[in-house]
């Protein structure tokens, strides 16, 4: 009797768990949106710090007032007078600056320092500062102006980072800032620290390397920044409602099919295309709902950097076949110079290449106009670029996300014509540029966008694969679920031909470049 209840027991077990299979078949090829965790600010803390440093201003001190009214939620500004005081006065200077729910620390150091952007929103604020060559720069070979950036965020994406939470302490600012750490990650040198429980990471672009007119070494970047670090007080900033963890859900999807579009698995790049012929990152994470960055279908995502040898011989613009047709294919670990904790050997693409379709025709004319293949924002948000960069990054700054866009291979002297710089609020769908060939001059790579997405962690902003997130974007855009075909079940070349630009490493130090990006 026991035995006949054992097996139907595992009778009904077999079958609860064929029924699991049944039901998961159907969304084996579901998306997820990211996990995002949500710190507690200690404003009791931050008001403590902003009186010590008024009281060095006796005659500035005395305007303001830090004994709040119990009556009022800890949230209310109305029982922080002294931050309203203080948002009322910066606000001058930095517009909008009362909006971050964290504390604002910017440097007092208007001697060495020039703001060229503060946007400031409900997930945290991020700031772009210059230091100018003059007096009391540090010695340095690089002589342009070195760009700095701060971030402090109430929100942080969990994402699985096999390299996070490195660095050294930096013995001048260790009486300052106690957890302080010192690292070079992703192309910048960072410094991480904790303040008022929140996050803050100021960043430097640099390239460990010997220093040279063209580049700033990361060796010149480490007093600029200890310095900038040093000159931080707090600037503004309000209690908003506590915020709640974000956990990781599925994604919507549309429920018809497409007709055409496929695609080819998350993480699998061609083969021996990545770093040492490392594998790709499968990573089924939309980061963001985003409107696709190119204005019209279809487009392609391929590789613009390896190609089959039998178009090895055309132009680069002339490609055809698997560069301009489906199915699309992940292209975020391919090798490159550029350090990505996300792939394997620490080296990838940053990003994704999208190429569009061949170009459209114009009204009357007897070719095509390659200034009809737009770029589009993805969302509303703020640009962060200065003159002459090469790379656009649209910044996301709400309550739910914290998170960047970067543009890549449209023509500089285009984007700063057109005004697509520090600052500029641009809405979703806004177009701000065209589909481009530029890479450190015209026609330096094939015509296509370079589109990546990067997060903010603990480590600062880092990059993780746009992939996925570009796939259920351009589903939204055609209005369609596309079918995944993959894994590769045909050959594919062993030997992939590279663009002179992206010649493959075989040692692990990064090659110099001279523009911010892939």
């Amino acid at each position: 009797m026991a035995t006949k209840a054992v097996r139907l027991a595992a009778i009904a077990l077999a079958s609860s768990c064929m029924l699991l299979v049944g039901i998961a078949a159907p969304i084996a090829d579901e998306f997820k949106t990211p996990a995002i965790s949500a710190v507690r600010v200690e404003w009791s803390a931050a008001l403590d710090q902003l009186r010590s440093e008024l009281n060095i201003e006796p005659a500035v001190a005395s305007a303001f007032t830090f004994s709040g009214q119990r009556r009022f939620a800890a949230s209310d500004p109305r029982s922080r007078p002294a931050l309203v005081q203080l948002n009322a006065l910066t606000s001058q200077f930095f517009t909008g600056i009362a909006r971050s729910p964290v504390p604002v620390l910017l440097p007092f150091d208007t001697a060495a320092f020039t703001v060229d952007l503060l946007d400031a929103g409900s997930a945290g604020y991020n700031a772009v500062f210059s230091m100018l060559p003059g007096d009391g720069d540090p010695q340095r070979i690089f002589a342009k102006p070195v760009e700095v950036q701060i971030t402090g965020s109430i929100l942080l994406y969990d994402i699985n980072d096999p390299v996070g939470g490195k660095g050294e302490p930096v013995k001048s600012l260790a009486a300052q800032y106690p957890d302080l750490r010192r690292f070079i990650r992703e192309g910048y040198v960072r410094y991480a620290f904790t303040r008022f429980g929140v996050p803050y990471v100021v960043s430097i672009q640099c390239l460990d390397s010997v220093p040279d007119p063209r580049r700033l070494a990361c060796r010149e970047a480490y007093p600029v920044a200890e310095r900038f670090v040093r000159a931080l007080r707090i600037a503004g900033g309000l209690p908003s409602k506590p915020r709640i963890d974000i956990p990781s859900a599925l994604t919507d999807r549309p429920r018809e099919r497409s007709a055409d579009f496929t695609y080819r698995p998350s993480g699998e790049i061609i083969v021996n295309s990545g770093f040492r012929k490392q594998d790709g990152h499968a990573d089924s994470t939309v980061y963001s709902q985003i409107r696709f960055p190119l204005e019209k279908a279809p487009a392609f995502a391929h590789s613009q950097s390896f190609r089959n040898s039998r178009s090895a011989d055309k132009p680069l613009d002339d490609l055809t076949g698997g560069n301009a047709g489906y199915p699309w294919q992940d292209n975020f670990c391919e090798s490159r110079s550029f350090s990505v904790g996300q792939c394997a050997n620490g080296f990838g693409h940053q990003g994704q290449d999208i190429r569009p379709a061949p170009c459209l025709q114009s009204d009357g004319a007897e070719r095509c106009d390659p200034k009809l293949q737009a770029v589009v924002a993805v969302r509303d948000g703020v640009i962060i670029r200065s003159a002459k960069q090469q790379a656009a990054t649209l910044q996301i700054n709400t309550r739910t996300e914290h998170i960047r866009f970067r543009y890549m291979h449209m023509n500089p002297s285009a984007l700063d014509a057109s005004g697509v710089l520090n600052g500029r609020s641009v809405e979703e769908g806004e177009r701000i540029g065209v589909v481009s060939n530029y890479l450190d001059h015209p026609n330096g790579t094939s015509r296509h966008l370079h589109f990546d997405v990067q997060v903010f962690t603990r480590d600062g902003w880092l990059w993780v694969n746009p992939y996925v997130t570009l796939i259920s974007a351009y589903e939204r855009l055609i209005r369609g679920r596309g079918r995944e075909i993959g894994p590769e079940t045909s050959p594919l070349p062993a030997v992939a031909h590279a663009l002179p630009e992206d010649i493959l490493r075989t040692d692990p130090q990064p090659l110099p470049r001279l523009y911010p990006g892939p």
